[in-house]
């Protein structure tokens, strides 16, 4: 199977040496692609993360939201499986300055703007069917909530409509063990307790076979 993972926090400049990122280690996404090669398959990863690549895998490094974007258009028809574990930047600068913004004693402010939605567009352009036997393409998603795990990530699969979901809560990050909760479409949850990011990661590559066929 070829499998199209992302990984790490984008980086959305707001002057050549400022920018605005997330807490994400990148860890679970080079577990997940580490993982996928392990089991055999074809491996791609795309990573705003500083994260040494696993051997053996084809790499795509990049910083921003837009980037990770032009990337996942550039190589997601060649994929059976897309996994999202990237945590890419909602917003964006409207207006990235040149250079560097001088300190100063006026308040500055910073016109935001939405980013793609990567996974959105995935649904969109994926074609019909599901894994290598058939036509199409799985996707997988990652739901990092504080509150109502469970429901807010079930939304998340619906409304995107995803073939899988993952969620887990914001003591995930940076953590080297984790616990994490899978749901498919018209499936119960499934929970791994506790787990390393690496155990965990064999366990979604596991299943994801199993779902692809």
């Amino acid at each position: 199977m070829r499998i199209l993972i992302t990984a790490g926090g984008t980086r959305e400049y707001i002057d050549p040496v400022r920018f605005i990122s997330n807490a994400s280690s990148g860890k679970m996404g080079y577990a997940l692609a580490d993982a996928a090669h392990q089991a055999g398959h074809n491996v791609m990863l795309i990573s705003a993360s500083d994260l040494q690549p696993p051997v053996g895998i084809d790499f795509v490094g990049v910083d921003s939201a837009a980037e990770m974007f032009e990337a996942v258009q550039q190589h997601f028809d060649k994929c059976d499986c897309l996994i999202m574990a990237a945590a890419v930047a909602d917003y964006t600068p409207t207006r990235p300055c040149k250079t560097k913004i001088k300190r100063g004693t006026k308040h500055v402010t910073i016109r935001l703007k939405p980013t793609k939605d990567i996974l959105k567009w995935a649904r969109q352009n994926r074609r019909p069917g599901h894994g290598p036997r058939g036509t199409g393409q799985f996707i997988v998603g990652f739901a990092l909530e504080e509150k109502d795990l469970r429901g807010r990530a079930e939304k998340k699969l619906k409304e995107k409509n995803l073939d899988m979901i993952i969620a887990n809560t914001p003591a995930a990050i940076g953590a080297d063990k984790s616990t994490v909760q899978i749901k498919t479409s018209g499936s119960s949850w499934i929970r791994i307790e506790h787990a390393t990011k690496a155990a965990s990661a064999k366990s979604i590559i596991r299943l994801v076979g199993k779902l692809v066929g």
